[in-house]
């Protein structure tokens, strides 16, 4: 059962939530890659502005995420490579961890950045066997925690607190959430898909991925996706917060097409070092 949090007598108005803004080349990536009439220079050249962005979009994209056959000198030549549409969660990835900075060090803090790649992870892997585009899939796994991040960055020490001593559902901290802040994660982080001017389908992966899975195969899509993704997180070992209860892994196993399901080990554990090795290899640079 989870804990009932006492409503916090300092919780701040929702129209006085100062959200600290994002790393702007970040959100310039996520707006112009979907373009058709964006040049890979144009891209090139936006993230070159930003010497210590650009040194850390290279140092990713030949990490062992990537895992690329032959790494990039450049930019232009790691976008020419990867392409613009994984260069989206590449950007992503590097700004959310400029996003929470220092914070990193906080095991609590860690596990919000932890999960999020995971979800990413693993929606790549799954869009990859049934057909979806696994850049965006990525892109939107990274991407669907960013309200809970925010919260995070607006008031470190309490959502800490909250999430060191939060036990339930991953759902049942949206409540919490809402007492200490005056909005939950998923509210949160739709604001600031409208606010970025981001392409609408990020809305209801931000803010629907606690929402009941939709069991009809033609109900399945990113967003459905995603909803899952967030929870095979949790069972492999990266819940977004210590005390979350899990979904057993056959159960969600189960919730998968044939195709997406038939590319995961039967074995959680084994899945979950997998998932592991991936995020070490940006962990490490």
């Amino acid at each position: 059962m989870p804990i009932t949090e006492k409503k916090n007598e300092a919780s701040v108005p929702w129209a006085q939530l100062r959200i600290p803004p994002f790393p702007q080349v970040a959100i310039r990536v996520l707006q112009l890659a979907n373009s058709e009439k964006v040049r890979l220079t144009q891209l090139s050249e936006l993230i070159s502005s930003d010497a210590a962005f650009a040194s850390e979009v290279l140092t990713v994209a030949n990490s062992l995420l990537y895992a690329p056959r032959f790494p990039s000198t450049s930019i232009l030549q790691a976008i020419s490579v990867l392409g613009s549409d994984h260069l989206q969660g590449m950007c992503m990835t590097v700004g959310m961890r400029a996003y929470l900075g220092k914070s990193l060090s906080d095991s609590a803090m860690r596990g919000l950045w932890r999960h999020s790649l995971a979800s990413a992870v693993l929606a790549e892997r799954l869009a990859r066997a049934g057909g979806m585009d696994k850049d965006i899939a990525y892109t939107a796994g990274v991407l669907h925690d960013v309200g809970r991040l925010a919260l995070a960055v607006i008031r470190p020490k309490e959502y800490t607190e909250l999430l060191s001593r939060h036990t339930g559902t991953a759902a049942s901290i949206l409540e919490a959430e809402a007492e200490l802040f005056g909005k939950n994660h998923c509210e949160v982080g739709q604001k600031l898909i409208v606010d970025w001017k981001l392409s609408s389908e990020f809305a209801p992966i931000v803010c629907d991925h606690h929402t009941p899975h939709a069991t009809e195969d033609s109900c399945w899509n990113m967003s459905e996706l995603i909803k899952v993704c967030c929870r095979l997180a949790d069972v492999t070992g990266f819940p977004a917060f210590e005390g979350c209860a899990v979904t057993p892994y056959e159960e969600l196993l189960a919730l998968l097409p044939p195709a997406e399901r038939g590319t995961l080990p039967l074995d959680v554990e084994e899945l979950g070092d997998e998932v592991e090795e991936r995020i070490r290899g940006v962990e490490s640079v």
